[in-house]
């Protein structure tokens, strides 16, 4: 199960995902409004294994350190954006890693270019994208540690190659598939 709720100032896409077998779930880029992300939780019996976080943007961390709070949940980010926040991360995520919870398992590709430390998470089906692809568009590179080359590089080698069909769950706005964004995302034409 997968639940989108936008939260914070930049409506920020913040993801419960959960595993309706065990009641395990982990919540991706908690950007704000954190009453409403534990209500998500709690009306869907669900207890969060990880705290999980695409890039170290403000937008996307505001409410890590009261969710850690409530919820007693390990967070895990990229160690290239971990001093991007005051909250200490639990561990790391490194290209590779899968995340566990439940009966799922939410690979780590490492995406830098929106920043340094950015990554998405893929399950066969899905990928949560962050700020790295967005329905027909891409993530910012002129913030610090930005780099438009390496953002185009990760996604045509980590997101492109994943099936056409594969949902993308981005950052900030609609969610779109990976065989939309290779035929008429304007940035790889």
């Amino acid at each position: 199960m997968v639940v989108r709720l936008v939260v914070g100032p930049l409506m920020v896409n913040c993801y419960i995902v959960g595993c309706k077998e065990t009641g395990e779930a982990v919540v991706i880029d908690p950007g704000g409004d954190v009453p409403r992300i534990v209500s998500g939780l709690v009306d869907r019996g669900l207890k969060v294994a990880y705290i999980l976080n695409t890039h170290g943007h403000w937008d996307h961390t505001d409410g890590v350190d009261e969710l850690k709070r409530i919820t007693k949940a390990p967070w895990l980010i990229h160690a290239a954006d971990a001093g991007a926040t005051n909250v200490r991360p639990d561990g790391y995520l490194e290209e590779g890693r899968t995340v566990s919870f439940g009966t799922y398992g939410l690979k780590v590709l490492h995406t830098p270019g929106h920043s340094p430390g950015g990554v998405c998470f893929f399950s066969p089906g899905v990928v949560f994208t962050g700020d790295t692809l967005f329905a027909g568009s891409i993530g910012r590179t002129d913030l610090p540690g930005g780099n438009l080359e390496g953002l185009l590089d990760g996604v045509r080698k980590k997101l492109f190659c994943l099936e056409d069909d594969t949902r993308v769950y981005p950052g900030h706005g609609p969610l779109t598939t990976i065989g939309q964004e290779k035929r008429s995302n304007p940035f790889f034409q």
